[in-house]
């Protein structure tokens, strides 16, 4: 009989050996920005990681293996820079129009439909007219944000001077703002106000909800030019979410729409 150790460390060699014969196959690692747009990234800075945005990335993550989809934090105004500079190489829950058409990108259409509507205070002789005609009112605006009645110019002095606009980083406190009379009309995405209504089910029948839209946010997510994935490889994993039901269990409980993505 041979003696143990050398049995054992012929085993280790040959352990050893084999390392040096697999393949190993590491996992590209792709960064995606995450900017506080609730509810899809809520606080990304401060470690949060709730939101459609994380729910997403483990989703892709848990999907393959070939490539390993990690958050970095930036904000609304940064995350140009950081996506040009290569600190991340894409760019979700985005538009085009959204200040983005000067920077090179390749866009994914990621079949995802949200709005922009107007709440106001409810009010006895209050209607859905109320909405139609934005001069002289107060507004309560998302600092960063793109409206198309604004030609989705988010300058904050031209939409403090042209709409009387009051910008914060919060949609609660600009709900807030109309609820006590500091603001008449407030604009907010419609999967947010769905999950607010949620959470502060006594506040529904203070509000009067707009049936106008503002726009309707067809999401894309936009990728770098020099970024580890491709834009044809994203949608095929966007389309396997699909597949799997993913993308139904994430996003339709926030009433964002899952549409057909156009072929081609």
């Amino acid at each position: 009989m041979g003696s143990p150790i050398r049995t054992i460390s012929r085993v280790w060699l040959i352990a050893l050996g084999a390392l040096f014969v697999l393949p190993v196959s590491a996992a590209q690692r792709v960064q995606v920005g995450a900017a506080h747009f609730p509810p899809y990234t809520v606080r990304p800075e401060s470690g949060a990681d709730t939101g459609l945005l994380p729910q997403l990335v483990e989703a892709l993550n848990k999907l393959q293996t070939e490539y390993e989809f990690v958050l970095v934090p930036t904000s609304l105004p940064r995350r140009f820079g950081d996506f040009k500079e290569g600190r991340v190489d894409m760019a979700i829950f985005e538009n085009p129009e959204w200040g983005w058409k000067d920077i090179a990108h390749t866009s994914v259409d990621m079949g995802l439909e949200d709005a922009e509507i107007f709440v106001a205070q409810s009010k006895p002789d209050r209607q859905q007219s109320y909405f139609a005609d934005l001069k002289g009112k107060r507004l309560a605006l998302y600092s960063g944000y793109h409206y198309e009645f604004a030609n989705f110019n988010a300058d904050p002095k031209f939409l403090a001077d042209n709409y009387n606009a009051t910008l914060t980083y919060s949609h609660d406190s600009n709900i807030l703002m109309v609820l006590r009379d500091r603001a008449d009309i407030a604009l907010v995405t419609r999967s947010y106000l769905s999950d607010y209504l949620l959470r502060n089910d006594k506040i529904g029948e203070q509000l009067l909800v707009s049936q106008r839209i503002d726009q309707v946010y067809h999401h894309y997510a936009l990728i770098r030019p020099q970024a580890p994935i491709s834009g044809e490889a994203f949608g095929k994993l966007l389309q396997g979410l699909r597949d799997n039901g993913q993308m139904l269990k994430i996003f339709d409980p926030y009433k964002i729409a899952i549409v057909p993505v156009p072929k081609g």
